[in-house]
């Protein structure tokens, strides 16, 4: 195996890593109080920005300063401004506000799952009472009214790999298991007009699947299921069932459980997608994001990780489906999993 090459660790390194949580603090400090959208006028002083946001100057010049520290802001030490580009991601009038996603990615639910990830390590499993498996869990809403910016980019690359086979069908009944916004199912039936989608998530989730069913106009052509997707009936025979971004919530045993499940609800000949963050084997430092997620899989459900790509080509091929196919996209951390039912 081929070793990453790094330089030498040293007390000032580990330093700087450790104090990512307080850069994170300071950002989400910012989006919170729309501290960016209160300076998009120009240079202002922080009396000015304090008046504005109605709260005392004392705070708000600590929090100025400590954002011109992490270069979000400049200052002259009297008056501070908006670093360039922090407009266009970070005021939420510009088209590419960026700010929902960052504060999805530093949620306080992960922050809160992280605090305990020794605790987690030496039970070998989530010590919180209320997780991401716990039913209605409320980041999923969050999650589902802000989908990640690589959601549309794994999305159309799914419609665009299923084209061909979903182009000669008369109909296309699509099951969306754990579907959150929706929009992997969504985006297929918005290119298939003879597609029908049946979406199954938690109540609390399906009312902004709903919204982004209706945006892509899809919506008279969706049924919404609101239930575990574990003990709802899930209907069928489907010609596509998708399950996206769950299955490392499970252990592998869970996770073939919940596939078995979908091969009975899918036709013979028909097509499972999977998206999932996935390990490949490489050197962690290669290749970070998989393994960094099995720590917050770690401490945020009883056996969820990041699950090998040979694990879900045994899951699926133990449990009704043929041989996986593998699609991804550069710079993508999400991969695509699709198998024909057998």
């Amino acid at each position: 195996m081929t070793q990453t090459t790094v330089s030498t660790i040293d007390e000032f390194t580990l330093l700087n890593m450790a104090q990512a949580v307080r850069r994170a603090g300071v950002l989400c400090a910012g989006l919170d109080l729309a501290v960016f959208d209160t300076m998009a006028d120009g240079p202002a002083d922080a009396e000015t920005v304090a008046a504005r946001l109605g709260v005392p100057p004392r705070g708000v010049r600590v929090l100025l300063r400590a954002l011109a520290a992490i270069e979000l802001l400049h200052t002259d030490g009297e008056r501070f401004w908006l670093a360039p580009g922090v407009d266009r991601v970070l005021v939420k009038s510009s088209p590419g506000y960026f700010g929902d996603t960052l504060r999805l990615a530093v949620s306080r639910y992960e922050w809160e799952a992280l605090g305990h990830l020794s605790d987690a390590v030496k039970r070998g499993g989530t010590v919180l009472d209320t997780n991401a498996e716990t039913p209605e869990y409320p980041f999923w809403e969050d999650l589902a009214r802000n989908p990640t910016p690589h959601t549309p980019l794994i999305a159309d690359l799914l419609a665009d790999t299923l084209a061909p086979w979903a182009a000669g069908r008369e109909r296309l009944d699509i099951l969306d298991v754990a579907c959150g916004h929706g929009l992997y199912g969504y985006t297929v039936a918005q290119r298939s007009p003879q597609a029908r989608v049946r979406s199954v998530d938690w109540a609390n989730v399906l009312e902004y699947s709903r919204g982004h069913a209706e945006r892509l106009g899809v919506l008279d052509r969706v049924e919404l299921a609101p239930g575990d997707m574990f003990e709802l009936p899930l209907g069928g025979p489907y010609d596509l069932s998708l399950i996206t971004n769950v299955l490392h919530h499970f252990s592998a045993e869970r996770a073939g459980d919940m596939l078995r499940r979908l091969a009975e609800a899918t036709r013979p000949g028909g097509r499972i997608g999977i998206v999932a963050v996935t390990a490949d084997g490489r050197d962690p430092a290669s290749d970070p994001v998989p393994h960094l997620f099995a720590a917050l899989m770690l401490a945020w459900t009883h056996e969820g990780e990041s699950h090998a790509l040979e694990t879900y080509r045994d899951l699926l091929t133990a449990n009704g489906f043929g041989e996986p196919q593998l699609h991804q996209m550069g710079g993508v951390p999400l991969r695509l999993l699709i198998a024909e039912r057998i």
